[in-house]
């Protein structure tokens, strides 16, 4: 099953010049594709609503991550998305494949094509950290950059702005930014010296066993962190983690996060588009509706919860008890919204002051409450079609998940050829004797040996 696999690699096996022309062009497909996506994206994104229709609601991808590193400014003229598209680098590994025989690819004593791995990984090593440095203590900080955006737990006062160092222990709590700048620093740090190491010290045997172990112990630790990395992202960039409890929070901004339509869990992830596809544009935010029974009890409608796509509508009151009801046989029904006289009134909104005492019109807003704060939306532009999306951060979290662990399997199955390269290649110490004619009365058999006389 492997082997076309295998052999597509062995071409560029020992061709020192392809092989870095490969790595380059799988480094310039990803870069590729990402600069083709953000032009994709800025042509389709509508930046007219960051509050209803932020680019999480239109499916962004990329956008969301050039604006967290400070991209906020388009050139064509608005603001809170991406800028330009950089080089993918095509042309560096075009340039590699064809001058594949450089010197610098030739063993200085027999002038034969080799390759010093230690050397090739203590240069990227030296560029990478270089680069992570130089991230984490002029972009971020704003030293030399424009720093990256920064919000509050409730995604309401986003903006770009610089962020200090945090070297103290709050520097490991993923909602405090400091500890962007600091990792940067610190890893980038390591990653100079850790290349210069390599630069300078005599070839190492890349192939020991304890070697391999030293890459294979941090190989869990970096796979948690994959999906440790999404609590970095901002709720305005790319979407709520989870329903935020904001019944005391009246501004648009966080009621729109209280809105089961906006919980990533809530789309499947094989349910393509964006999340305005789904139950459409948001366009307006009709109030925060305050439900009464005709003792003034204030009652709550109970929410849906995420994996339940139809569910009772119930009003408790404060206490949990339950006070009213949308029954299913009204024949039997003792808490119907007509039996208890529950009446509506919003608080903000578009029908701020307004009040309902209609039963069909408290019912029908009820039914909208299971699913959160209750907002207007526009199905007919995008064709929508009632189904809920997942957001820019639960394709994230998957992707990551998946990419994890094939980097984990990858560790594993390196690993593991190194350790036992030999078994791999079907050469054993005790082999010669097994199959050495006359060792043997019954050849491979060694319970059969001949006796010396």
């Amino acid at each position: 099953m492997g082997l076309p696999w295998y052999r597509v690699h062995t071409v560029v096996l020992n061709d020192p010049g392809r092989l870095i022309s490969v790595h380059i062009m799988h480094t310039a497909l990803v870069a590729g594709w990402a600069g083709s996506m953000a032009l994709y994206e800025l042509a389709v994104f509508d930046p007219s609503d960051p509050v209803l229709d932020p680019m999480w609601r239109q499916g962004m991808f990329v956008i969301p991550f050039m604006t967290r590193l400070g991209i906020t400014n388009s050139w064509g003229g608005w603001s809170i998305t991406g800028g330009t598209i950089a080089n993918p680098g095509i042309w560096t590994a075009i340039w590699h494949w064809v001058y594949w025989d450089l010197e610098i690819f030739c063993d200085e004593r027999t002038g034969k094509p080799s390759l010093d791995l230690p050397k090739i990984f203590g240069i990227h090593l030296f560029l990478s950290g270089l680069a992570c440095f130089g991230f984490g203590a002029f972009h971020v900080t704003g030293l030399y950059g424009p720093g990256i955006w920064v919000s509050d737990p409730y995604g309401l006062t986003g903006k770009v702005q610089s962020v200090n160092p945090a070297w103290g222990v709050e520097g490991f709590d993923p909602f405090v930014s400091g500890g962007i700048a600091s990792h940067h620093i610190a890893a980038g740090t390591l990653g100079i010296l850790a290349g210069l190491f390599h630069l300078s010290v005599a070839r190492l045997n890349v192939y020991t066993k304890d070697y391999v172990w030293a890459i294979l112990k941090p190989s869990c630790p970096v796979v948690s962190l994959l999906s440790f990395l999404q609590l970095l992202l901002l709720l305005e960039l790319c979407g709520m983690v989870r329903l935020l409890p904001t019944r005391k929070y009246r501004r648009v901004g966080a009621g729109f996060y209280d809105y089961i339509g906006n919980n990533p869990a809530k789309g499947g992830l094989f349910r393509a588009g964006s999340m305005d596809s789904g139950d459409g544009i948001a366009v307006g935010w009709l109030g925060h509706p305050i439900f009464r029974d005709k003792e003034g009890r204030e009652l709550f409608v109970r929410r849906m919860p995420t994996f339940f796509e139809t569910f009772p509508v119930v009003l408790v009151d404060g206490d949990g008890i339950v006070r009213a009801d949308v029954p299913f046989r009204r024949a039997e029904s003792k808490y119907s919204v007509e039996q208890v006289g529950v009446t509506v009134e919003f608080y903000g909104g578009e029908l701020n002051g307004v009040s309902y005492s209609d039963p069909a019109t408290v019912k029908k807003y009820a039914r909208r409450a299971q699913l959160g704060e209750i907002f207007e939306l526009d199905r007919a532009t995008l064709k929508s079609d009632g189904v809920f999306r997942s957001s820019p951060r639960g394709w994230f979290t998957f992707g990551h998940a998946s990419f994890a662990l094939l980097f984990f399997f990858g560790h594993i199955w390196h690993g593991a050829r190194t350790l036992f390269r030999d078994v791999f290649a079907g050469i054993d110490p005790d082999l010669d004797a097994q199959v050495e004619f006359g060792t043997f009365q019954k050849i491979g058999d060694p319970t059969t040996r001949r006796q010396v006389v």
